[in-house]
């Protein structure tokens, strides 16, 4: 990489430029999310530093950006509320781990593979829960333990909010960071060269200072007082199941997230494609290296990958350059972070989690597919009511019911009706043809209900290409129950296999 980049000042040129404007997207959107996951700011850019540093030097996928994501603040949220902050560091670390074997075993293109419906279900579900708790860190406020808590609070917030000028100072400063992000792609195009997410703070950051607001502003710790691997008794955790269970939650989420974002970067350039397995072993040592700093996990974040490609990058080396940015600034100039207004980086991450809800596919999706969408809109309900991990769980048993559905496609065809008489010698054939499965056994019962129950029946299996047990038990049994019924018309087990 390096030896290309010297041979041309251009490239070289180019890359440095794409690396400045994904450091100035990734800068608030690693302090704000650590704020957002209950864990102090040091913390998210020590995860954007090695996404930098670390990862973006592996192989895998060459153009997209890793760092701490949106979405994995409510579960690092959950983590660190239930087992502490010093457990976090262990969590993340086995997580990586699980994430390398994942990679080593070839897993990765398995990712590919997990529903689209569940995991933008998944996001919605988390871009609300991100909403609603961040409008409670824009007013200040404690905000309850649960999401759907956490909704059905909103409106008490803000009639509390209402009469507080602390309050009402914090909401006017993320109200006015939420509306610069939602005007900036209409501002001149000059202005749009700033990434939105700094302009918005730096704004908020500028006019709160001026105006003297008496808002709480971003806590920073140096980057080294930052730093906290974990322990002998922290590592000793992972023994219980709870811990184990986020540490998996952790693992196949991140490398979803990360997948998902690699598939979709591809699709915005023309450069070498992604190998997932190796990306997948490269998302892994960079959450190992995490976890042993103790800072939060990382995902492939589609936010700055985007904003990778879209400023021009055509190497690792933007992505590597942006780490590097990022580490100097917090060595360099860590008092400049104090000045941030909470309420500012709040505003951020609710704007962030209103674009993780996809308001605008869901009609088009209920039309065209609405299995889909209720699998999208189940899976969201539940990560908000119950929590992330069991949330996905039930989003992706859903699919696998929808799948199985969809593929049991079943033709019933019924010949011999119109014999007439109470007591026709001559039986009804009854012709399956297609995937027969437990699935579909209610509509074939109710087929057979429907004839006459003074007729034999005679069942032909032959035209299926799937029979499950469960079904050809349940078939069988019914038509010679039926058949015995009458027995001095036909012997029992007419069923033809």
């Amino acid at each position: 990489m390096l030896p290309t980049l010297l041979r041309s000042p251009r490239l070289l040129r180019g890359e440095i430029s794409a690396s400045l404007v994904v450091f100035l997207v990734a800068l608030p959107l690693c302090a704000g999310v650590a704020v957002a996951s209950g864990v102090p700011a040091g913390l998210g850019l020590i995860t954007g530093i090695v996404g930098g540093l670390v990862v973006g030097l592996l192989p895998g996928s060459s153009l997209q950006v890793s760092g701490p994501a949106a979405g994995l603040t409510v579960l690092v949220y959950e983590a660190v509320h239930e087992y502490g902050l010093s457990v976090l560091g262990a969590v993340v670390l086995a997580a990586g781990l699980l994430q390398v074997l994942l990679g080593v075993l070839r897993m990765g293109r398995w990712f590919r593979a997990i529903s689209v419906a569940v995991v933008e279900g998944m996001l919605a579900g988390i871009g609300l829960t991100i909403i609603a708790g961040q409008l409670y860190a824009m007013a200040g406020a404690t905000a309850p333990a649960s999401g759907v808590a956490k909704l059905a609070g909103v409106p008490e917030l803000l009639m509390d909010s209402a009469g507080s000028a602390t309050a009402l100072s914090a909401l006017g400063v993320g109200a006015a960071t939420i509306g610069l992000l939602i005007g900036w792609p209409r501002m001149p195009e000059r202005l749009r060269a700033v990434p939105a997410p700094l302009a918005a703070v730096a704004v908020a950051t500028g006019a709160s200072s001026l105006l003297d607001l008496p808002v709480a502003r971003l806590r920073v710790q140096g980057l080294l007082g930052s730093i906290q691997p974990p322990g002998g008794d922290d590592l000793a955790r992972l023994a219980e199941v709870g811990v184990m269970g986020t540490v998996v939650a952790f693992a196949l989420i991140s490398s979803a997230e990360s997948l998902f974002s690699a598939a979709a970067v591809d699709r915005m350039h023309d450069g070498p494609r992604t190998d997932y397995d190796k990306e997948l072993m490269a998302q892994g040592v960079g959450n190992t290296v995490c976890g042993a700093l103790g800072a939060l996990p990382m995902t492939a974040v589609i936010v700055r990958s985007s904003a990778n490609v879209q400023a021009g990058a055509r190497t690792k080396a933007s992505r590597v350059l942006h780490g590097f940015w990022l580490l100097l600034f917090a060595v360099l100039f860590p008092a400049v972070l104090k000045i941030i207004p909470l309420a500012a980086l709040a505003g951020v991450l609710v704007f962030a989690g209103w674009k993780l809800v996809p308001f605008t596919q869901l009609r088009p999706l209920w039309r065209e597919h609405r299995g889909e969408a209720v699998i999208l809109a189940v899976t969201a309900v539940a990560v908000v009511a119950l929590n992330l991990f069991e949330g996905v769980l039930l989003g992706l048993l859903l699919a696998v019911v929808k799948s199985a559905w969809d593929t049991s496609h079943l033709h019933i065809e019924v010949h011999g009706t119109d014999d007439t008489g109470d007591a026709s010698p001559h039986p009804i054939r009854v012709t399956l043809t297609g995937n027969a499965t437990f699935l579909r056994l209610p509509q074939i019962i109710d087929t057979l209900e429907e004839l006459p129950r003074h007729r034999p029946l005679e069942l032909d299996l032959a035209g299926l290409r799937h029979l499950d047990h469960a079904c050809r038990t349940a078939l069988t049994s019914w038509v010679d129950r039926h058949n015995q019924a009458i027995p001095t018309l036909v012997p029992a087990g007419s069923a033809t296999p």
